[in-house]
């Protein structure tokens, strides 16, 4: 099996066309909790090919030649999973909560490859 990295986005234009914010307050909870039930779900059937569930992620820091800067990007969470090939990857992730039910903008699967000259 190979692994995958899921990387979750999400873009203010995703945010701002799911609606959420013309949302009430009880209807965002409720979304939210409909929201968390079905990630759960989700991460229930997909067990067996989930290798790191993950976590939402923070703000950034860019390292380069000039040094360390504070950066922006559409990085909003990340879970490896693991799969026979990257379209097998990709189906785990169809209709996802993510931007499903919240508004998130979509995830990227990206096949983790192994180092050059090595067995991993």
């Amino acid at each position: 099996m190979k692994h995958f990295l899921a990387v979750y986005t999400g873009t203010q234009a995703s945010h701002d066309r799911s609606g959420w914010d013309r949302l009430s307050e009880a209807r965002q909870t409720e979304r939210r909790a409909a929201g968390v039930r079905a990630w759960t779900e989700w991460g229930e059937r997909h067990a067996a090919a989930i290798v790191d569930s993950g976590s939402p992620l923070g703000k950034t820091k860019l390292v380069n030649r000039e040094g360390i800067t504070d950066t922006t990007n559409h990085l909003v969470a990340y879970a490896i999973v693991k799969a026979e090939d990257h379209e097998a990857a990709a189906r785990l992730f169809e209709e996802h909560p993510h931007f499903s039910i919240f508004p998130g903008d979509g995830v990227e699967i990206l096949e983790c490859l192994p180092l050059p000259g090595t067995d991993r």
